[in-house]
């Protein structure tokens, strides 16, 4: 016989945490869209992601796991899972025990991932439920070495694989004031779009491994990126460049060679949409 698993909502519901109206609302915005309840109720704030990550316990009869960013993992332990599937999934190793891996994970709907890493490397997964943030901490810290950012000032990334052009765009803009991160392609930039939280983004059209437009499309999937504007550089002479950026969802689109006034101009624009949307 079939257990039937309660809905998230449902559950949300039942401890208090919601009420009905709220879930009606809520599921109502997720068919628009096309968000989790879970990712929508953190993201707008009505729950927080210790709140979903219990619940999720719940409904899948998990253990949950808390905090766990500053405990040591060997590298042997890293490697089980590459890190563009762990800032991908939000997923994080916590241990490997005779064939059985112990892992944190953020969404357990999320079973082709886990079945995938069952199979490939001849494993089976325990799942421990953990939140967003947690696997994200842990992941910053021991995959990409960064820790918390204190610097206050606004953050823009800069991707751009020619260097003589992302030195002349982080120049102007250092004497801006702004915070700078680089990066060279577009997987180095999707993996510090979560660990730095840029602000802003700019990046080139053409770049190595994936392009501005792949890019956008990764950042889109997270809730944690998906608000940041992104504004596209490139020095395609296509008359329909522009409203192309525009309908696959960048927030501006600025053409080579950049006018330094243009640049400070579109940035500022862009830093104002993204404190509006806090």
């Amino acid at each position: 016989m079939t257990t039937v698993r309660k809905k998230l909502g449902d559950i949300l519901v039942a401890n208090g945490t919601i009420s009905e109206k709220t879930l009606q609302r809520v599921l109502e915005k997720a068919k628009k869209t096309h968000l989790k309840v879970g990712v929508l109720l953190e993201d707008i704030g009505i729950v927080t992601g210790g709140e979903i990550a219990a619940a999720l316990a719940e409904q899948f009869r998990c253990k949950t796991a808390r905090e766990f960013a500053g405990y040591h993992y060997s590298p042997e332990l890293l490697k089980t899972i590459p890190v563009e599937v762990a800032t991908k999934h939000f997923l994080f190793p916590l241990k490997l025990e005779q064939k059985r891996l112990f892992l944190a994970i953020a969404d357990p709907t999320d079973t082709r991932i886990v079945s995938n890493l069952a199979a490939n490397k001849e494993l089976t997964i325990i799942p421990f439920i953990a939140t967003r943030g947690d696997i994200m901490a842990a992941i910053n810290k021991h995959y990409l070495g960064s820790q918390t950012i204190s610097d206050k000032r606004k953050t823009v990334l800069i991707v751009e694989d020619n260097a003589a052009i992302s030195s002349e765009l982080e120049r102007v803009l250092s004497k801006e004031g702004y915070r700078i991160v680089t990066a060279k392609d577009g997987i180095e930039a999707f993996k510090k779009a979560i660990s730095e939280a840029p602000h802003v983004i700019i990046t080139d059209k053409e770049m190595p491994l994936f392009d501005g437009y792949k890019l956008l499309e990764s950042l889109k999937t997270l809730p944690e990126t998906m608000r940041t504007p992104v504004i596209l550089l490139t020095a395609s002479q296509n008359i329909t460049e522009e409203s192309d950026a525009f309908n696959k969802g960048f927030f501006d689109f600025i053409a080579k060679p950049v006018k330094h006034v243009t640049l400070i101009a579109r940035i500022k624009r862009a830093l104002e949409t993204f404190d509006g949307q806090g």
